[in-house]
Parts: C-alpha cells; sequence; structure tokens
C-alpha cells in the first residue's frame, strides 16, 4: 500500500484544489527520493517503521468491527507495501522511511473504546490523519504541537461530542481541519479563527452561540458552519477575509438581524450562503462589488426591498435564488436573470410575477417588518471610489448572463461538505 511518490501525489493534489496555490504556510515536505532507509536487522524499513509497527498493533486490537476486512492487511513488518490506510515516505530531517499519512475514510471502524489520541501520538511523523466515516469517540491528543509535519485533520462524520476540542488550537500548522458531522456542542472558541487554515468545515453539529466578532480574522478559503445553531448577525469582521475567502456556508442556522456592507469587500468569494435563516431588510449595495461571485443564495429568509440591478449584473453570476423572502421589485437586468434560469424569486412579494405569496401574507409582514439598525452603511457601495448612497446602474457592469438556461452548478468543495461521506 502506498509507495514513495503517492504521498506526494496527494499533498499536491489537496493544496493546489483546496488552497488553489496560494496559501500562506509553507510546508516542508517529505523528500521524494528514498535516500538511506536504514532498515533495521528484524526487517523492517526504518526504526521509525517499527515504532509505528508497535503503534499500529495495538491501535489493531480496540476494533471489534472492521466491515471491509482493511485489518486483515496488517500483517507483517513491511507496513508501506501491505497495511491499507497508511501512507509512507522519508522523514527529511533524519532521512528514514516513516509513516507520512493515516487515511481511514469510509472504512467504518468501530469497537468499545475506539479512541485516537493513542494513534496519533505513536505516529509522530504523520502529515495528515484522514478518517472520516467511522465511529471514533473520547478526545484529541492535547500534543498536536509536537507533530513537526502535521498539517491536516479530519475527524468528520465520527462519534465525537461534547465542547469544541479545543486541542486542535494547538496544532499550529494546521492547513485543513474538518470536524464536521459529530455531535459537539456549546461555543466555538474565537481563537479557532485565528488558526492560519486554508480549509475549516464545522457544519453539522450543534454549536450555538453568536459568531465571535473575530469571524474575519480566517485565513480559510473555504468556510463552512451550516446546520448549526449560531444566532445573531454575521460580524462586520467578515470583511477582513477579503484577501482569503472563497466559499462560505452559513446556511440552516437561526442567524438575525441584518446583512452587513463589509460582505462586499469579499472580492475573491465565489460562493456565499445564508439560506435558511432569519435575517431580514434589503441586500446591501456593496453586493454588486462581489465581481467573481457565481453561486449567491439568500433563499428562506425575511429579505425585503428592491433586488438591485447591480447584483443581477455581476459578471460571473450562475446561481442566484431570493426564493421565500419579501422582495417587492425587480428591473430588467433581474428579469432577464429570471427568464434565463438563474435568479429564482418565487414566494416573494412581486407584482406581476408568477409563485408569488398570498397578498395577505406580503400585508401581513410589512405591518410588522423590522429595520436596520446601520441602513446608511448599506448604501455604501467600497469598490467605487465617491459612491456613497447610489447605485451602479446594470450599464456601469460588464454583464456577461447567459443567454440560456445554465446548466446546473458543479459540484463544490463547500456543498461536498454537507454530505457526511
Amino acid at each position: 500500500m502506498g509507495g514513495i511518490n503517492t504521498i506526494f501525489l496527494f499533498i499536491f493534489l489537496t493544496l493546489f484544489l483546496v488552497g488553489n496555490g496560494e496559501q500562506d504556510a509553507q510546508i516542508e515536505p517529505f523528500q521524494t527520493t528514498v535516500g538511506s532507509s536504514l532498515a533495521t536487522a528484524d526487517g523492517f524499513q526504518s526504526v521509525l517503521i517499527r515504532r509505528a509497527y508497535k503503534t499500529i498493533q495495538a491501535f489493531k486490537k480496540k476494533i471489534t468491527y472492521d466491515p471491509k476486512n482493511i485489518t486483515k492487511t496488517w500483517r507483517g513488518k513491511n507496513i508501506c507495501r501491505d497495511y491499507k490506510g497508511f501512507l509512507c515516505d522519508v522523514r527529511p530531517d533524519v532521512n528514514q522511511t516513516a509513516i507520512a499519512g493515516v487515511k481511514f475514510n469510509n472504512y467504518n471502524f468501530n469497537g468499545p473504546n475506539l479512541t485516537l489520541t493513542e494513534l496519533i501520538t505513536g505516529l509522530p511523523d504523520i502529515v495528515f490523519f484522514h478518517a472520516n466515516s467511522n465511529n471514533f469517540t473520547g478526545s484529541i491528543p492535547t500534543n498536536l504541537n509536537k507533530l513537526k509535519y502535521f498539517f491536516e485533520l479530519d475527524l468528520s462524520n465520527n462519534n465525537f461530542s461534547g465542547r469544541f476540542p479545543t486541542e486542535v488550537l494547538r496544532a499550529n500548522k494546521l492547513l485543513f481541519l474538518d470536524l464536521r458531522f459529530n455531535t459537539f456542542v456549546g461555543t466555538v472558541p474565537s481563537q479557532v479563527f485565528g488558526l492560519k487554515v486554508d480549509l475549516l468545515f464545522i457544519n453539522n453539529n450543534n454549536f450555538i452561540q453568536r459568531l465571535p466578532s473575530n469571524l474575519g480574522n480566517t485565513t480559510a478559503l473555504y468556510l463552512t458552519l451550516a446546520n448549526n445553531k449560531f444566532i445573531g448577525g454575521i460580524p462586520p469582521s467578515i470583511g477582513q477575509a477579503s484577501n482569503t475567502l472563497r466559499e462560505v456556508l452559513f446556511l440552516n442556522n437561526k442567524l438575525n438581524g441584518c446583512l452587513p456592507y463589509e460582505i462586499g469587500f469579499l472580492k475573491k468569494a465565489t460562493v456565499f450562503d445564508v439560506g435558511f435563516n432569519r435575517l431580514h431588510g434589503p441586500i446591501p449595495r456593496s453586493f454588486q462589488c462581489l465581481r467573481k461571485m457565481e453561486l449567491l443564495n439568500l433563499a428562506h429568509n425575511r429579505f425585503s426591498g428592491m433586488v438591485p440591478e447591480a447584483v443581477c449584473s455581476l459578471p460571473n453570476l450562475s446561481n442566484f435564488t431570493l426564493s421565500y423572502n419579501f422582495f417587492t421589485q425587480v428591473g430588467p437586468q433581474c428579469r432577464k436573470l429570471i427568464k434565463t434560469g438563474v435568479l429564482n424569486v418565487d414566494r416573494n412579494c412581486i407584482s406581476g410575477l408568477r409563485y408569488q405569496r398570498r397578498r395577505a401574507v406580503c400585508s401581513r409582514f410589512f405591518a410588522t417588518s423590522q429595520s436596520c439598525p446601520n441602513a446608511r452603511s448599506l448604501t455604501l457601495v467600497p469598490c467605487r471610489q465617491g459612491l456613497s448612497d447610489g447605485e451602479l446602474a446594470s450599464s456601469d457592469i460588464e454583464s456577461t448572463a447567459p443567454s440560456q438556461a445554465p446548466a446546473q452548478a458543479p459540484r463544490r468543495g463547500s456543498y461536498g461538505a454537507l454530505s457526511p461521506h
């Protein structure tokens, strides 16, 4: 299993696809040349492999359910060739072959005490630990900071519970942190958004709190907070992630309030989803600055007002969903997107369009609708100097709206995280 070049292909693809070649962290990957493996007299490829052998065999005894018979391959001394789930490479500082990665995805391991602390701490040379869709439980090692080459941790779709595992904050080299589809509860420490990660997935847990005010400190390119119980508004600090954030999913929480105009600073964002929340107010004029936006979802909230023509003129917009809100007007450019299938405004309060809410429902909403505390800021357009309370006309933005209904949007990294596997 594995082979010396496998680990490099994996790391390259991960960093290229997730970081798009622009990550700030400087990874020191294992060397591509084998060099001296320093094989031991008792038949192991190196002293490091012999040490890993003892750890793996001890962990094997914890597994009582192995539906794919993975552990039947964990026999003998040639771990790098034979053991499924383990990948090897040469550790650069000592020039010895070592276990460089663990990939247990979809193995469905189970056992009465299937913890991972001893396994991870017993494999101190690993670059990544991926264990999606198993039945791990218990705690996370407290000494992750001692793992010199540890960059990726995926514990998604397991049986972890309790508070947020603050132990991961010690892993100061992490670029990839995936804790989705567990049953963590309580709050997410603000320090999480100070981790220098490219990818942060904590969706599908039971976190309940106001989003930390330092949310915008995140370096994540892909940020998924969906399907939790976050409350309150989106912090204005989100605009500070303008040079990094590509995709962000807030959908299906309990967020309320108005959208901050600082979202318009996200000049590299291609996906923004706040569907299925309790947000209200108009679409900020600053959204016309989201020139790279492709998929924009505000459905199933309490938004109202006119759909900005300049937002409908964004050059890369291919999926714009506003259904189940209380918008009242759309202009010519937006109507073009409705016709081509890019824009969905079903179940709003727009006169003359099909599939709108009943008039009585709209009247009740507007009789009690809430205002935004910083209404003036919602007219700001940060990408246009000197423009504070006006809106770009549709003619001011180059339009590349498709002439026919687009195909289904491609499967994206962030939306892929909404599936447990």
